[in-house]
């Protein structure tokens, strides 16, 4: 059978068809049936065919972020929107808020006697009030529903209560369900509950099982599925929870509740109601932290983000990597954990005591042996998750990108008749978002639920580790924002609306430029916005210098003097005739005291150094209105991978490299876990900086351990590893983490000036001398310490063919992991952005396969393709020798090949080419 998928009126319809479909002359593609992920359908069509289908993806600068309350909140935990757009908060620390519509404001709404903090020492309590919900018939009987963790009682609890006069009334507290739950450990409780149709709700619990290593151990856990079934280790064998059928942990319940508070258990639950050894109440197991769910209103398809384990890598010993995922449940089902992962991978069986492994479990017909299970033996048949991703890029779902994860389920999308807040573009659509990686994703399905295919969703607005997501009575999307920092009151929490500008849309702001951001008193603010209106309109700029003090333009640039010291920080508020308005991101800057002045100067070639002989360096620091403290001047050197030689800077002064480290840092997700001066679920980047600054390999040691992940030095809690992410940028990331201590330069690696030998054989994959100077000063009244650094790149001379990036007409070749070009059938040239060639006496080519070639003639040309000739060579192998560059700048080198007999056998290949001196 083939599937087809077309649109009318905006309405994915599955046909069934052995042929081809024509509507209005536009052909249609014919699908295999749908596999899993399936082949993404609509995003094939042409424009034209989308154009005429009224498909195009609304564009997503007319969803905007309407902020309703920020910076109140403490660990907020999830949303209930009432029916008269008030909103019921929980926080986990047992506080329930409600923010009024019509004050905009928040007032305290009750608190409960919650477990939220261990008496043990380094151990973090995940538990506390964890989920809220309102009854589906609110309007008429006031019902809350609460899923918490009282204090005195080892267990989770399922309550209902009423909400009168703005306040919950603990009088009024029906227990409707509760289980036990062990307490002083860490980690995964669940606790997101919803309703679903016909009034049934469900209630997600995770497995309470520790994922991090047993202490003392030589054989443990290593982030991957906790499998420990020793004495006295319960805590570390998830089958006793997770894939126990007579636990109601790790698990998603179903349950009808009646009007006294009891409940009963549909018949299409996972297990009989009469079964000694299973519970009725489970709809989902297999578990392991099932944090958010929700239920689609219209098919009943249940939704969960499912928070996977932290192992980095396959192991042959223990199975696969972890991997979040997205789960999607159409009827009830087992979804593996601690079996299984992903699209079903499974573990192994592993023996703690001696480090020895069995076979690998069946998904067709899993078994729980552990002795800690009380539950059958034989579980149901694993179900595969529906979306799953690991730390590193995902070829099935590449669009969920990398990093830390923290996978959560949103609402499938339904438009109000008649006013519908959104276009019916999203009608449908499963909204998925990310609490780490802070991204919103539109989920196509087929009417059958299949996966076909995911898109950006709200891809305009930052969110700040967003944590609950629910469609409103008003049919608009409203986030609740935990903010970037664990447990602990954050600034940015808040909840925010959703809302969709189908005409006037808000300024869009590129980037807030400020020439100098410090400066001895009077110190003059030189400020520019790049900003620009997508209807063009005319645009207002509210500059907002801190401390009150506000000032109106009609032009993208401002300029203010500053005569009291202290730090300020400076934003700009654009705003279009219509009011519609954005706001830039806020840069501080230090009116009283200026940052230092880093700089490196080396003798010879800026572009390159030569193996074996010495690179002459002196770093000279100045600091206006203050004198140089040189022994706070930091120093080092290292060899880093190779940069692309189409547009790497070599030679180049990198100035206000903190600055650049800070802002990578900023757009990736160590803000969720990290923060400069205060510890959240990991240290402080001023904690991490003090520990290693007697390290001289420190800032290699940190942007490893940002790479690879960090598991056991600061904490139980492991830091996600980035395995996507360039070495160079974790680096710069490092060297502003290494710059934020006092002490950053009280033991320079290296002397202010001296020589740097580089080997006689230079590492392949680590062909770039870098050269870093800092210097941190000693502050002024009122004002920190300030630190400046600058860093100087020297390429090998040699450059392997694998990093040149600029060609025309080469081919690329790979054999056995080397990389080569093949020469051009007639003509092609090779370009080095921004070479010095000072002292360069001729340039050579390493070429392989080249007997029996009717050979190549060479020239180098400066800046253009037919730029200044500066060299010559008749053949392959010959030197290309240069004319003299004096003029010390750094220009284009163009290498131009033309074949003298052109013939496409045999062509050679290019190794390398080295650049010599005289």
């Amino acid at each position: 059978m083939l599937y087809l998928y077309m649109i009318y009126t905006q309405t994915i319809i599955l046909m069934k068809t052995p042929f081809a479909l024509l509507v209005s002359g536009i052909a249609f593609t014919i699908l295999t049936p749908l596999t899993r992920p399936a082949a993404i359908v609509l995003s094939n069509l042409n424009p034209t065919t989308k154009k005429i289908l009224q498909i195009d993806t609304p564009d997503q600068d007319r969803f905007i972020k309407v902020k309703l309350v920020q910076g109140q909140f403490t660990e907020p935990t999830e949303i209930a929107v009432l029916p008269n757009l008030d909103i019921l908060i929980s926080q986990r620390r047992g506080e329930f808020l409600l923010y009024k519509n019509q004050t905009k404001t928040l007032k305290p709404a009750g608190k409960l006697d919650v477990y939220a903090k261990t008496n043990t020492p380094d151990v973090n309590a995940e538990e506390g009030l964890l989920g809220v919900t309102i009854d589906p018939d609110f309007a008429k009987n006031q019902y809350v529903y609460a899923f918490y963790s009282p204090l005195k009682t080892s267990v989770n609890r399922l309550s209902r209560f009423k909400l009168i006069d703005d306040k919950i009334t603990v009088a009024s507290e029906k227990v409707i369900l509760e289980f036990y739950s062990q307490r002083e450990i860490c980690c995964h409780t669940g606790g997101s509950i919803a309703f679903g149709p016909g009034g049934l709700l469900y209630i997600s619990t995770g497995d309470n099982s520790t994922p991090f290593d047993v202490p003392n151990q030589q054989y443990v856990n290593k982030g991957y599925a906790p499998l420990d079934n020793r004495k006295g280790l319960h805590q570390y064998d998830a089958r006793r929870s997770a894939g126990n059928t007579n636990d109601l942990r790790g698990k998603i319940l179903r349950i009808k509740i009646n009007e006294d508070g009891t409940y009963t258990t549909p018949d299409d639950n996972l297990f009989a109601k009469n079964d000694p050894k299973a519970k009725p109440e489970i709809y989902v197991m297999g578990n392991r932290n099932p944090y958010r769910i929700s239920v689609d209103q219209k098919t009943g398809f249940l939704y969960w983000g499912e928070v996977g384990p932290d192992a980095s890598n396959d192991d042959e010993l223990r199975g696969p990597r972890g991997y979040d995922e997205v789960n999607q449940a159409r009827k009830a089902g087992n979804f593996g954990w601690p079996l299984f992962i992903g699209n079903n991978y499974p573990y192994r069986a592993y023996d703690f005591t001696n480090g020895t492994n069995g076979a690998a479990f069946n998904p067709s017909a899993p078994v729980n042996n552990s002795p800690n299970n009380t539950g059958l033996n034989e579980l149901p048949k694993a179900q595969p998750a529906y979306i799953w991703y690991p730390y590193g890029e995902s070829k099935e779902f590449p669009q969920v990108g990398s990093g830390g994860r923290t996978a959560m389920a949103g609402p499938v999308y339904y438009g109000k008749p008649g006013a519908s807040p959104y276009p019916a573009y999203y009608e449908g659509k499963l909204l998925i978002y990310e609490w780490v990686r802070g991204w919103v994703k539109a989920v196509t399905m087929a009417p059958n639920g299949d996966y076909i295919s995911m898109e950006p969703f709200l891809s305009n607005i930052s969110l700040a580790a967003p944590i609950d997501m629910e469609l409103g009575p008003d049919g608009k999307l409203y986030i609740l924002e935990y903010g970037k920092g664990w447990f602990t009151k954050n600034p940015d929490a808040g909840i925010v609306r959703i809302d969709y500008l189908a005409g006037n849309r808000p300024p869009q702001i590129t980037k807030l430029d400020i020439q100098k951001t410090s400066g001895l008193l009077p110190f003059k603010l030189i400020a520019k916005v790049e900003a620009k209106d997508p209807d063009g309109d005319n645009l207002t700029y509210v500059w907002n210098l801190g401390k009150g003090v506000k000032k109106t333009t009609t032009i993208p640039e401002f300029q203010y003097t500053f005569t009291k010291a202290g730090e300020y920080p400076i934003s700009v508020q654009v705003i279009d005739p219509g009011k519609a308005s954005s706001a830039s991101a806020v840069i501080p800057v230090f009116a009283g005291n200026e940052h230092p002045s880093v700089k490196i100067a080396t003798t010879g070639n800026k572009s390159f150094y030569f193996p074996g002989t010495p690179v002459n360096y002196q770093v000279t620091v100045t600091d206006k209105g203050a004198v140089v403290d040189k022994s706070r001047i930091y120093i080092s050197s290292t060899y880093t991978e190779g940069l692309d030689m189409a547009g790497a800077q070599l030679g180049h002064q990198a100035a206000a490299q903190t600055l650049v480290g800070r802002s990578l840092m900023m757009k990736s997700d160590c803000s969720a876990c990290h923060k400069t001066d205060t510890k959240s679920i990991g240290p402080a980047f001023k904690q991490v900086s003090t520990k290693y600054q007697s390290n001289t390999k420190a800032v290699a040691y940190v942007s490893s351990k940002i790479i690879k992940g960090s598991k056991g030095v600061w904490g139980e809690v492991p830091m996600p590893a980035h395995p996507a992410m360039k070495e160079s940028e974790a680096r710069q990331i490092a060297e502003w983490i290494m710059s934020l201590s006092a002490t950053a330069s009280t033991k320079p690696s290296l002397p202010a000036m001296g020589k740097i030998t580089p080997p006689a054989e230079v590492n392949k994959n680590k062909p770039v001398l870098e050269i870093k100077a800092s210097y941190s000063d000693l502050g002024s009244a009122g004002l920190k310490s300030l630190t400046a650094s600058n860093m100087l790149n020297l390429r090998s001379n040699e450059i392997d063919a694998s990093n040149l990036k600029g060609i025309s007409g080469f081919a690329r070749k790979e054999s056995n992991g080397n990389e080569s070009l093949i020469f051009p059938e007639n003509g092609g040239w090779i370009r080095l952005r921004q070479i010095d060639l000072t002292n360069i006496a001729s340039i050579g080519t390493a070429v392989v396969d080249a007997a029996g070639n009717p050979g190549y003639a060479f020239e180098v040309r400066l800046d253009t393709e037919n730029g200044q000739l500066i060299g010559e060579a008749a053949g392959i192998g010959t030197p290309i020798t240069i004319s003299p560059v004096t003029d010390a700048k750094f220009h284009d080198v163009y290498i131009k090949v033309k074949a003298k007999d052109a013939t496409v056998k045999d062509r050679p290949s290019l190794k390398s080419i080295q650049f010599k001196t005289k």
